[in-house]
């Protein structure tokens, strides 16, 4: 924590200042292990929607192995960019950057069922919207106002309902599970359960480094009692641990690049969306940490870095990355602004990347156990998005805005059917559900009269109108 053993006041609201050795190392693994687990899930979640075998002995375990490692190695690069920077480049804060979940809804529709043939596409996107997304850095400031709590609460609500089907299909058994008597059965769920239970109890009862890594834990146990079940054995951890190589570096273009529209458009527009969020984590670090206001310098590199980043991931076979809000509280926790703290933790970040065997000890984690994990972190951003929600004066306006994005967009989510005879481009981004409901909502809000904001919301509410932000009805 901070106190005089570590710097001063002045000190530590100052992101040039380097702690003593002895507390930066532990404070930068900090921020690794509050966002260790959320940086590789996607990596597990894509590679389980393009049916790829999880287990030791199958074909694509190399693949999959690969896939958690450059999310690891690119995630520490991209946040070295955020901390050292390059010129315009970075935000030269303690800014932590990991693989986003906001774009598993374009990425999961993309690979499904098509195995290692539709990485080619994947990654083209992801380089393509990477680029895209680091010029967002020349207009953030001025784009801002077509993005308020309205768009980015309903843009974010929708990512975790997008993705909490995914949580129970884990911790019921997989994908590959459905339909087979052990799907869903109460072993499966006990192991989901446990973690569930494990991540509740030290996020709330416990204090410092034991709530940080609440998730990371509750996997832990989870793990262990699923080796106690025979969930997993000995015998697989050794295939796990001996197939991986102790050293491997990234491979440029490993399964080839290849342009596709549906690709390049859905990750471009998750792009925009992802640079809206790092503006609001810059803006929480500079107040949290510092009791100031981030400078636009601060914004654009940031901006800068988070595209590039993720453009240098797509080259070698990563993910898109995004900052990570959990690293922003955590800040605000520690009171620890340094920007070389973070330093320390992507350079971990980076030399577990370089070590297949990590992955391969990752693997071995039994669906189910990452499901519980999961099912916590989806319901956490569906959390979020209600929470920037509660921001919105919900006037008539906002309310039908809110209503036909939410209607269409997690309508055609629930029944893709639906956009059947479009073209395979559009179909595939339709019924993501999350790009139509974000821009049903950003032409909504930029076309509708405000005028309409001072009308009643009797008719559109029921008569279950609240009384301001945030209230409910009768208060």
């Amino acid at each position: 924590m901070a106190d005089g053993s570590i710097g001063t006041p002045a000190q530590l609201r100052d992101p040039n200042y380097t702690p003593p050795l002895a507390k930066a190392v532990p404070l930068g693994i900090q921020h690794v292990l509050a966002m260790f687990v959320s940086n590789v899930t996607p990596a597990i979640i894509v590679a389980g929607a393009a049916g790829f075998g999880f287990g030791s002995n199958s074909p694509d375990f190399p693949e999959l192995l690969y896939l958690i490692q450059m999310s690891m190695l690119f995630a520490g690069a991209a946040t070295l960019l955020q901390t050292l920077t390059i010129g315009p480049v970075g935000a030269a804060l303690p800014i932590v950057q990991g693989t986003s979940f906001a774009f598993l809804p374009i990425m999961i529709p993309l690979v499904a069922g098509k195995g290692v043939d539709a990485l080619a596409a994947l990654f083209g996107g992801v380089l393509i919207g990477g680029l895209f997304h680091a010029a967002l850095g020349l207009v953030i400031g001025r784009i801002r106002f077509a993005l308020p709590p309205l768009v980015t609460g309903l843009v974010v609500t929708m990512i975790g309902l997008a993705l909490v089907k995914v949580g129970i299909q884990y911790a019921a058994g997989g994908v590959p599970a459905i339909g087979t008597p052990e799907y869903g059965s109460l072993l499966n769920w006990s192991a989901a359960l446990v973690v569930v239970i494990v991540t509740l109890g030290l996020k709330f009862f416990a204090r410092g480094m034991l709530s940080i890594s609440a998730v990371l834990l509750g996997l832990i146990v989870g793990y262990l009692y699923a080796m106690m079940m025979g969930m997993v054995t000995a015998e697989a951890i050794g295939n796990s641990w001996s197939r991986a190589s102790a050293f491997a570096l990234p491979v440029p273009f490993k399964y080839g690049i290849e342009f596709s529209a549906a690709a390049i458009l859905g990750f471009c527009l998750m792009g925009l969306v992802s640079a809206v969020e790092t503006v609001g984590d810059v803006s929480g670090i500079a107040r949290g940490g510092a009791g100031r206001e981030a400078t636009d310098r601060e914004i654009a590199g940031a901006t800068y870095a988070d595209g590039f980043g993720s453009a240098l991931a797509g080259v070698f076979g990563g993910l898109p990355n995004t900052s990570f809000s959990q690293n922003v509280g955590l800040i605000a926790m520690t009171g620890v602004m340094s920007r070389h703290v973070v330093t320390i933790g992507a350079l971990f970040l980076i030399l577990c990347g370089l070590v297949p065997k990590v992955g391969a000890i990752i693997r071995t984690i039994p669906i189910e156990v990452l499901g519980g994990g999961v099912i916590v972190m989806f319901g956490m951003v569906v959390a979020a998005g209600i929470s920037m929600l509660s921001d919105v004066d919900w006037n008539r306006r906002n309310m039908v805005i809110f209503a036909i994005s939410l209607s269409i967009g997690l309508g055609l989510q629930l029944e893709p059917g639906a956009v059947q005879h479009l073209p395979d481009t559009l179909r595939i981004l339709m019924t993501s559900g999350l790009l139509p409901a974000a821009l049903i909502a950003i032409v909504l809000n930029l076309v509708l009269p405000q005028e309409l904001a001072s009308e009643s919301t009797e008719e559109v509410s029921g008569g279950l109108s609240g009384q301001g932000r945030g209230s409910l009805p009768g208060e």
